[in-house]
């Protein structure tokens, strides 16, 4: 069977399958891919915590950086992404193969960039990302070989996503969940056996990624899948504009995640090592319980492109519908879990610092009471991308870690010193649901509105 016969039984089962049945058989490799990958972070902290406080903040200060690589990952990968759904819904193939590859060279280029500016400013980086004295060190080793893997991290993130939206979540699944348990197996070799220290996670990390990066490569060229060939790299200012429409919501969500994460880093920092490694655990702990959310998120989204490329708006809509149902019922189940067992959790990430322990608690019962509200949030962010909405989605897409954290990051503590850190993620999520809520409700009312016109049409 060939590629063109592949799509067809594809385009087929994007806009035929009951949607319920199609967003879970797309969602559950993305699910798997989010836990892995979320898992091998918190495995990264976990054999990192077993060095010392001060090796657990560095790797939180980096994060902000490796937050950065994602954001710049997912803006080409769902820009693209998004377009070739969407042109592979509306049966304009060729269209979407040139993306493909102008998508991914794009983002590799950036990529070999950031490596050389980076290394070229390593201290002052490692600063203002929010290092401390006694963390500058731990960070600096951990950043200087993160920074090498930039260009393999940027581009597998576009890969991942280009394979998830053009409906082949498996392959997406097996490149980045090949690289996470990797990294799991290395990281203990590196920094114990081998005696590299906080080293050894930062090379472990890279090495996985570099083979996660070439799997993802090799399997765009198998099921159907638009395979990535520099002969298709076209970049000019059409294709651009393509990729920051569909793409900027992600850059914005992910970007500014980065940028709150520094400002969260510099304020814990005003009450020592242990407050920057309780955050930084806190941070591991809720990503891993959102990253299911995410997964299922994603699942949604090529069901949501194909069939608003076809005008199914209805089939959209019911998506949409059940996603939201079931992302708030187990949300609210791992809320309630989280604020239960909250301090045996954050204990197995420190060696008995009972100044990370005391202030982690806190702040993991605040985050998970707001568990409830993420689903709404993060697939109307999902829903307004994927059908071009890029102005609405790029606003809600800043409003939770950006126009909402923000802002409380830098107010609360200064009214109620660490407590206003512990809650102020609680407080953005909460303001962040207001913002949502209207956005998707008039949305979801377009959708009956062009489903009824396109039914007139009919008659």
């Amino acid at each position: 069977m060939n590629a063109q016969e592949l799509q067809k039984i594809k385009y087929k089962k994007m806009v035929e399958e009951p949607v319920e049945k199609l967003v879970i058989k797309m969602a559950i490799p993305t699910i798997i891919t989010m836990l892995i990958t979320s898992f091998y972070n918190i495995a990264d902290t976990f054999f990192v915590s077993l060095i010392n406080s001060s090796a657990t903040a560095a790797v939180g200060v980096i994060f902000s950086l490796m937050s950065m690589f994602q954001a710049i990952g997912f803006c080409f990968g769902h820009g693209s992404g998004n377009y070739i759904s969407r042109k592979l819904g509306a049966k304009e193939n060729e269209a979407a193969i040139k993306m493909a590859s102008t998508g991914f060279f794009s983002a590799f280029f950036i990529g070999v960039i950031i490596t050389i500016i980076g290394i070229m400013f390593l201290d002052p980086l490692a600063k203002v990302l929010g290092a401390t004295d006694s963390i500058l060190p731990y960070a600096k080793n951990y950043m200087g070989i993160i920074l090498i893997g930039a260009p393999f991290m940027i581009s597998s993130f576009v890969l991942n996503n280009q394979l998830r939206l053009q409906g082949n979540a498996s392959y997406a699944m097996i490149g980045i969940a090949t690289g996470a348990v990797l990294n799991v197996i290395l990281d203990p070799i590196l920094i114990f056996k081998l005696n590299m220290g906080i080293k050894g996670a930062a090379l472990a990390t890279v090495i996985s990624q570099i083979i996660s990066f070439s799997l993802l490569i090799k399997l765009c060229d198998y099921g159907g899948t638009i395979p990535i060939r520099f002969k298709n790299f076209e970049p000019n200012l059409n294709k651009y504009k393509e990729i920051l429409h569909g793409g900027v919501p992600s850059l914005c969500r992910q970007g500014i995640t980065s940028f709150a994460t520094i400002f969260l880093n510099i304020r814990a920092g005003l009450y020592g090592d242990g407050a920057v490694a309780a955050m930084s655990v806190v941070m591991r702990i809720t990503t891993f319980a959102s990253s299911a959310l995410i997964g299922f998120g994603q699942g949604f989204q090529p069901v949501c492109g194909f069939n608003y490329g076809a005008k199914n708006y209805k089939r959209v809509e019911n998506a949409f519908w059940f996603c939201v149902k079931v992302s708030t019922i187990v949300l609210s189940i791992l809320g309630v879990l989280g604020i239960i067992f909250a301090p045996s959790i954050v204990s197995l990430f420190t060696k008995d610092d009972s100044s990370l322990i005391e202030i982690g608690v806190t702040a993991l019962r605040m985050h998970c009471i707001a568990f409830p509200f993420l689903g709404w949030i993060i697939l109307c962010n999902m829903l307004l991308q994927n059908i071009g909405k890029y102005v609405k989605a790029s606003i809600l897409a800043m409003a939770r870690q950006g126009l909402c954290f923000i802002p409380m990051i830098i107010i609360l503590p200064r009214i109620f010193g660490v407590t206003g850190i512990q809650i102020s993620q609680l407080i953005a999520d909460l303001l962040t649901f207001i913002i949502a809520l209207p956005m998707g409700m008039s949305t979801l009312k377009e959708f009956k509105l062009m489903s009824k016109k396109d039914d007139k049409n009919l008659i």
